[in-house]
């Protein structure tokens, strides 16, 4: 099944996804590392907070570190993420001069992924997600859902790493469908194609998915 065969049958499922201009490239790759390793209601409350507390990016990376650790706290891995901010906010800064990451748009996307992912703790994914939801890019972040229904589906070798899933996947599907791909993907993973019990009798996939009978009653 091809990558736009799948969004084609998805999009029939859970209706169109279309793609809208979101928060600005830094909000967006400071808002994701706050999401790693926990919920979104944790990190999307963390993100509030710092934005609270401080109000720009140069106050965020003035701050002391402990102060930002204070903040984020209820995002989980607190130390961690508010070093990684921190090293993050000023890498950008001495590199550009300033916090604005629109040149990224005038990148291919190659350059584009390379240059973010030069930053303290920037993977694919992460990369992905601000490319993608912030620039519209067709960047295509791999989450746990993607890469779940993706090996399911035979898209992914089973050997294939979730490193190396993000560029295999974003090859597949065309650069029009990279965005509502992704987000039907996480969809489907969420409703229908669970980590746990599958619900492979409703699933539109599963007349060419190799793994239906995995799960069969």
């Amino acid at each position: 099944m091809t990558g736009a065969e799948i969004v084609r049958r998805l999009r029939k499922e859970y209706g169109p996804r279309r793609w809208r201009s979101g928060q600005d490239p830094v909000s967006s790759l400071i808002a994701t590392v706050l999401s790693q390793n926990t919920s979104d209601v944790n990190s999307h409350r963390a993100f509030a907070a710092l934005m609270e507390r401080f109000g720009s990016w140069k106050s965020m990376a003035a701050a002391d570190t402990a102060e930002l650790a204070e903040t984020i706290r209820a995002g989980g891995l607190a130390e961690i993420k508010a070093r990684r901010i921190k090293q993050i906010l000023h890498e950008i800064r001495a590199a550009r001069g300033s916090f604005d990451l629109g040149f990224l748009s005038e990148l291919s996307l190659a350059e584009a992924k390379s240059w973010l992912r030069g930053l303290p703790g920037v993977g694919p994914k992460t990369a992905g997600c601000v490319l993608l939801f912030s620039l519209g890019r067709p960047a295509m972040p791999v989450d746990t859902h993607v890469y779940r229904v993706a090996r399911r589906l035979g898209l992914l070798d089973r050997r294939v790493s979730v490193e190396k899933a993000h560029d295999i996947l974003e090859r597949m599907v065309p650069a029009k469908d990279v965005y509502e791909f992704h987000i039907l993907m996480v969809e489907h993973g969420r409703r229908t194609c669970k980590a746990q019990r599958p619900r492979c009798a409703v699933c539109v996939l599963r007349e060419a998915c190799p793994s239906a009978s995995s799960f069969a009653p």
